[in-house]
């Protein structure tokens, strides 16, 4: 009966399903199977996927697993999900880090701390101080408002302002400086070789030529203080310092009031951090800070450019003195050499 059994089979099959495992489709069942699959619905109503499968149970298109259970997510997605919270500390790092090369040597932001430079700044303002050219050579000007370091005490006796929120997260990240350290802001009115002066109510004289200043001192001010405290004054400014006066002239502890200092009064330009530039806040305060045209008048710079000259001449005299001895050597040594 065996026998009658496998002829039987061997006959439905005929001669393509030789040697085919018991129990395997022929390709025939197999199309018509999978066009039946992909033509129907299931008997739930369902579309099927054309995979013998629901909804991709069975390793259709929407990436389950068997049973209809999402997939474990795979390992370059759980490396991408813990990458950030091992990068924010390096993030953090970085920030801290640009910040610090910023105030350094870029930009750095200041508070107004007081109304001596009103109108042109006012309490409260913050302006952001240019830190990168003197990196270069460049010095403070006439006109230039810079930002110093104070030169010996002139804040000596000022109450000290406490920092809101703000401000001690932005010191605290380098961007704007510390409640401890103490600066000042004033206009730079004559630099290395000028000679300054204030007769009486002014005007106020560089070089001997009088300053039209009315654009940027205070309203109601006259530019020079009639006082025995100092606001009567002729002063030669020696290289590498500054004269320097607040815009509110009448509330201005400056130059004018610290002549008994170290210095007489002037600011080293060593000790200035950078020039202001823009005032950066409260929005309806921002403007730039330009030198004022008064100090682009003809003649301005003679004094000073013939103080520079001179001070230029022994090093030049000397090194014209040196030019015929070399030149002299050089013809001796040459002449030796040739015997």
């Amino acid at each position: 009966m065996g026998d009658v059994a496998v002829g039987a089979r061997s006959g439905h099959d005929g001669e393509e399903g030789r040697g085919r495992p018991v129990g395997a489709a022929s390709p025939a069942a197999a199309g018509a199977s999978a066009s039946g699959s992909e033509a129907g619905t299931d008997r739930d109503g369902r579309v099927t996927d054309g995979q013998g499968g629901q909804d991709g149970r069975d390793g259709g298109f929407d990436g389950r697993g068997a049973g209809g259970a999402p997939p474990p997510p795979r390992a370059d997605q759980a490396k991408k999900q813990r990458s950030f919270w091992k990068e924010l500390p390096i993030l953090i790092g970085i920030a801290l880090v640009l910040a610090l090369l910023i105030k350094t040597f870029l930009v750095q932001a200041f508070s107004i701390p007081s109304a001596s430079m009103q109108n042109t700044l006012t309490e409260g303002d913050r302006v952001l101080v240019d830190k990168l050219t003197p990196w270069f050579g460049s010095e403070p000007e006439r006109g230039e408002v810079v930002v110093f370091h104070d030169p010996d005490d002139w804040l000596a006796g000022e109450p000290t302002a406490e920092p809101n929120a703000l401000q001690t997260v932005l010191s605290w990240i380098g961007l704007m400086p510390s409640a401890e350290e103490k600066d000042l802001i004033k206009r730079v009115v004559g630099v290395g070789g000028d000679t300054v002066e204030c007769n009486g109510t002014g005007p106020l004289k560089v070089n001997g030529k009088a300053l039209e200043e009315s654009s940027y001192v205070y309203a109601g001010n006259t530019p020079c203080s009639m006082d025995d405290q100092g606001g009567q004054f002729k002063i030669k400014i020696p290289q590498g310092y500054l004269w320097v006066m607040g815009d509110h002239r009448q509330n201005s502890r400056d130059s004018r009031y610290n002549q008994a200092d170290e210095n007489n009064g002037m600011v080293p330009v060593d000790e200035v951090i950078g020039r202001a530039v823009v005032v950066a806040w409260p929005i309806n305060h921002w403007s730039t800070l330009p030198v004022p045209d008064t100090f682009d008048q003809s003649g301005l710079n003679d004094q000073a450019s013939a103080a520079n000259v001179l001070s230029v001449a022994p090093q030049g005299l000397a090194l014209a003195g040196a030019v015929p001895f070399v030149l002299w050597r050089r013809r001796r040594i040459g002449s030796a050499s040739e015997r």
